[in-house]
Parts: C-alpha cells; sequence; structure tokens
C-alpha cells in the first residue's frame, strides 16, 4: 500500500510539471489551439478510464454480447488517443503508443479478475507488470520528445495505474463511500496527463499549433 501511495503523490508533482511546460510552450504556439488540442485528449483519455473502468469492474457480472460491447469501445477509444500522436512522429510511433497503453489496460484487467479471485501472488504479478509499463512509458516519451523527461511520464502513468488498482481495490471491499472521490481523482489525473503531453508536443512542434 505505501507503493501505491507513493505512485499518487506523482499527481501533485506531475501537475507542477505541466505547469512549467506550458509557461515555455505559450510564447511559440497558438495559445488557442493549444487549448483545444488539450481538450479534445482530455475528452479521449476521460473515455478511457470511463471504459476500463466498465470492462474491469463489471466484467463478472456482464453477459458475453455486453463484455464485447464494452471491450468495442475501449479499443476504439485507446487507438483515437493513440492517433492523437501520429501528425507529431508517424504511425509506427503511433503504433508504438497504442502496444504500450493495450499493456497498461491488460494489467489493470489482470489485476482486477485477480482481486476478484482472491490470489495475491496474481495481484503481485500484475502491479510488476504495471510498474514495468510505467518505465517502458517513460523510456517511449523521453526518447521521442526533448520536453518530457523519463521520470515525468513514468510518474505519470504510475499514478494512473495506482488509481485503477486503489479503484479496484475500493470496489472489491464494496467501499461505495469512497468511489466517487476515487473516481473524481482519475479524471483530474487524466487532464493532467493529456495537458501535459499536448504542452510538451506544443513546445516541440509549435507549428503544429499555429
Amino acid at each position: 500500500m505505501s507503493k501505491l501511495l507513493q505512485s499518487m503523490a506523482v499527481l501533485v508533482l506531475a501537475g507542477l510539471v505541466v505547469c512549467n511546460v506550458e509557461a515555455r510552450a505559450a510564447g511559440d504556439a497558438n495559445p488557442a489551439r493549444v487549448a483545444e488540442m488539450k481538450q479534445t485528449y482530455r475528452d479521449l483519455w476521460l473515455g478511457h478510464i470511463y471504459w476500463v473502468q466498465h470492462a474491469v469492474l463489471g466484467s463478472a457480472k456482464n453477459s458475453l454480447a455486453q463484455r464485447d460491447a464494452v471491450k468495442k469501445e475501449v479499443d476504439a477509444n485507446t487507438k483515437q488517443i493513440a492517433d492523437m500522436l501520429t501528425p507529431f512522429y508517424g504511425e509506427a510511433r503511433s503504433q508504438k503508443f497504442l502496444s504500450l497503453l493495450d499493456i497498461n489496460i491488460g494489467a489493470v484487467r489482470e489485476y482486477s479478475e485477480a482481486t476478484v479471485a482472491g490470489n495475491k501472488s496474481m495481484q503481485d504479478a500484475a502491479l510488476a507488470r504495471l510498474a514495468s509499463n510505467a518505465d517502458d512509458f517513460g523510456a517511449f516519451f523521453s526518447g521521442i520528445n526533448p520536453y518530457l523527461s523519463e521520470s515525468t511520464a513514468r510518474g505519470l502513468i504510475a499514478a494512473h495505474g495506482a488509481h485503477h488498482v486503489l479503484q479496484i481495490n475500493q470496489y472489491k471491499k464494496k467501499d461505495y463511500a469512497h468511489l466517487d472521490e476515487t473516481w473524481k481523482m482519475m479524471r483530474e489525473h487524466v487532464y493532467v496527463i493529456a495537458d501535459t503531453i499536448m504542452a510538451a508536443l506544443a513546445k516541440q512542434f509549435p507549428e503544429k499549433f499555429s
């Protein structure tokens, strides 16, 4: 649990980072266009946590048809998030991002299934996969954008995974009183993810935000 809280604490640090990157980007790119792109990306990331939540929390109770419908929504949303990077980095890197996000979703699903089954070793394996995935995200973004550090990208995704874990644990314990608070925290954090990525893109590619 201490590691979980440490990961969640990154949210505060990430907020400071995004403010710093935004300040530097504002002088180069059209602020109105940057704001528009951020809002679009925010909406996609909000859809991400909405559909992943339905995919993992309702899986055991849903029919096969319902599970298939939700999976299609998850897949479509994930592709849209990845496609936002294509105009900047090309198809290959967009596909790499897509694969990393798919791994993240898979690890969250594995943790949920392990939690339902009460299997501690499977939970630990899923947590280790989430941690490795956060490392991979850090290396990916720092390798393609000089304005998004490895530690920042890693921390953002680590906290994102920690929020899913917290939500799953609360749902298992029927701690419904705190689920709403967790959802609000998740929503605000994916906004930080979207804003941080877009601010870094605006700094690296100001001509695309004209």
